[in-house]
């Protein structure tokens, strides 16, 4: 969509530039008028997708080892901050999973309900049996289990029921990653994962202790409420349960008010001592160097080193805005939640080195700075499922490989109605704070 240039001046009069002196020569200034009137991606879903996908790649290259058998990676979360919505669903089909869990997906899908995978676990009996003896009064069915070595590593989903509804239920155990500890067994952060309550527990053994209830959907599109429980232990061991109130994961109806266990039961199902010798048969997970103790990363395949995402936004965004909340992940991801008088916004920015793969998939409209620099924009919806929501999208990819992408919206997250009827940051705005010389401390 064609920038509206009126508006855009009228904002820049309100705001001034960013704070840092961000001078653009004449070349540059043109490029930007070219790519903000005549830049229209055809495939908007694609462009934005892909900005997200990219990310969290990045970020679950840390985390396989320890999260392999979750949907952990984020995204969980929206950018969402990562946080584990729980395992295959007893219904889910193998289509539905990401390509280097097609093929163990295909062969769960097509075991009977009961079958168990793979060698049960010596002198603790199966999964299955476990769960089934630590659960309240009801019938567990249709079970599937995988185990130590397969994909995905040893978890059971199932289908629960107390006499008040079936309800899909799931455990699945892993090794934490150590450099990333401080990131697991944490509640989501809100702006990306609203949720009814979230509590943080540290247990007297050390161990950390997170009860979730929320959704399966942040857009709420579907009432399928997602309840879990992550443990992590003192010596390293993740344990995750999830369960809902419908009988699976995703596109089953809705069978009960609530999952059936309540947050004192679920704590008892992930404390239990019955998972350690399953616990205690994983492999060591292997060694990916040291994180640094400030938080930022340490360069390890492809992450970001040299600069903090969200202490580099701050100081690019233009005078008159008020910062109201802020958060991120890492070094790669950040976001604020800013306003300017006329309604919250919130703004949110990926730096991703090793990107130059992208440049056929995402840039083939974008223009060309002076620089080298390639220059994508829009202006488009937001989330759907979001009347009235607006998303500006400004994503530059370096000759070097390295990609910014910023986005504003018209409301203080993803998921709310707006609180504005643009967002708060002009497209040029976005352009100056991704094209900013900044960045270039990322090697």
């Amino acid at each position: 969509m064609p920038s509206d240039n009126h508006s855009d001046r009228a904002q820049d009069r309100a705001l001034d530039g960013p704070s840092e002196d961000v001078s653009f020569e004449d070349g540059l200034a043109e490029a930007i008028h070219r790519a903000g009137d005549t830049f229209a991606p055809q495939d908007r879903a694609g462009l934005v997708n892909n900005s997200l996908t990219r990310g969290r790649r990045l970020l679950a290259r840390r985390r396989t080892a320890a999260v392999t058998g979750s949907v952990l990676a984020l995204a969980a979360v929206g950018i969402s901050g990562g946080y584990g919505a729980g395992l295959l669903g007893p219904d889910q089909k193998p289509g539905e999973v990401g390509k280097a869990g097609k093929a163990e997906s295909a062969q769960w899908a097509a075991e009977p309900p009961g079958t168990i995978t793979g060698p049960t676990a010596a002198g603790g009996g199966s999964m299955t049996a476990i769960l089934a003896r630590l659960l309240p009064a009801g019938k567990l069915s249709e079970t599937r289990e995988r185990q130590i070595g397969q994909f995905g590593g040893p978890s059971v989903v199932g289908v629960f029921d107390d006499g008040k509804g079936k309800a899909g239920i799931s455990v699945s155990l892993s090794r934490a990653n150590g450099l990333n500890s401080a990131q697991q067994a944490k509640c989501p952060d809100r702006v990306f994962t609203p949720y009814d309550d979230c509590t943080e527990t540290e247990l007297a053994d050390g161990a950390r202790l997170v009860i979730f209830q929320g959704y399966e959907y942040p857009d709420r599109r579907e009432d399928t409420k997602n309840w879990r429980a992550e443990l992590l232990t003192s010596d390293g061991f993740l344990i995750n349960a999830n369960e809902y109130n419908a009988p699976s994961e995703k596109g089953a109806k809705i069978s009960r008010a609530d999952p059936p266990l309540n947050p004192g039961q679920l704590k008892a199902l992930v404390t239990s001592d019955k998972w350690r010798g399953t616990l205690n048969r994983l492999p060591p997970t292997p060694p990916t160097g040291k994180e640094p103790a400030d938080g930022t990363t340490g360069g390890v395949d492809g992450t970001v080193t040299g600069i903090d995402a969200g202490k580099t936004l701050v100081s690019l965004l233009p005078r008159g805005l008020k910062v109201t909340g802020q958060g991120g992940q890492g070094a790669e991801f950040a976001y604020v939640v800013v306003d300017d008088g006329k309604g919250r916004s919130m703004v949110q920015i990926n730096v991703q080195p090793g990107s130059s793969d992208l440049a056929k998939e995402l840039f083939t409209k974008a223009t060309t700075l002076p620089d080298g620099t390639l220059l994508a924009t829009q202006q488009g919806p937001g989330d759907k499922g979001v009347p009235g929501g607006a998303m500006w999208t400004a994503d530059t990819l370096r000759p070097n490989g390295l990609r910014v992408v910023i986005s504003a919206f018209n409301a203080g997250d993803q998921h709310s109605a707006p609180s504005r009827s643009t967002p708060a940051l002009t497209m040029k705005q976005l352009i100056a704070i991704a094209t900013s010389k900044k960045w270039r401390a990322i090697p």
